[in-house]
């Protein structure tokens, strides 16, 4: 199978775990776009969903899938999304779509994170794939100064990029990523970091991996 066909085996997965009459969390990136195209098959069995980008809000109306501002919502039974890398922890890397920051609030309202992908995003060790973090565009040098003094890489300004909140991404070239939830933390205590892209703090539930021989299901 391609990498295309892994993505929509894991999407038409997660349908399984969509709770009829909630309010669905959606991810951004394209596992996500996939599972949206899977969810306009069922849409009607749902109340609706909460999007984390305009990008997929855009899609999911375009399928006739009520889209809710979140701050409409009380709460959401589950919130499906993608991932760039993800541990054997379910530690995952987010944010090479630029929506880390909408991903984590939408999440934080979710009760249950499943993740899709297929195996090429599991690693042993976060950090291949660049860590994208969202900053106040006049704490770009500063954030980056910051991040090598305390972590090393190399932090690359995502160029003519600007994330839905109007913010600037440097992506974190050349880390090796041991213990996430404390990095995590850390660069989010740094003057004018909005959020970075480790899903550790709060991880995935369920990791649902797509591979030739079929769908994995991985849970924490």
């Amino acid at each position: 199978m391609t990498q295309d066909e892994l993505k929509q085996q894991v999407a038409k997965a997660a349908i399984e775990h969509v709770v009829p009459d909630s309010i669905i969390g959606v991810g951004t990136g394209s596992t996500a776009n996939f599972f949206i195209d899977e969810l306009a098959k069922i849409k009607g069995k749902i109340e609706g969903t909460v999007a984390s980008s305009e990008a997929s809000a855009e899609r999911l109306r375009g399928h006739g899938i009520p889209v809710f501002d979140l701050n409409e919502v009380p709460e959401i039974s589950v919130y499906i999304d993608g991932a760039d890398e993800a541990d054997g922890g379910l530690h995952l890397v987010k944010g090479g779509g630029g929506a880390l920051t909408r991903e984590k609030i939408v999440l934080a309202v979710a009760k249950k994170f499943v993740c899709i992908a297929d195996d090429s995003k599991k690693v042993a060790v976060l950090g291949k794939f660049p860590l994208p973090v969202e900053v106040i565009p006049m704490s770009r040098s500063y954030v980056a100064r910051e991040i090598v003094k305390r972590f090393g890489g190399e932090p690359v300004l995502r160029m003519d990029f600007v994330t839905d909140n109007g913010n600037l991404i440097l992506d974190i070239h050349n880390l090796e990523i041991t213990d996430p939830v404390s990095m995590e933390n850390e660069l989010n205590s740094i003057v004018g970091v909005v959020t970075n892209g480790l899903f550790a703090a709060r991880k995935a539930d369920v990791f649902l991996c797509g591979s030739q021989s079929g769908v994995e299901v991985i849970e924490a």
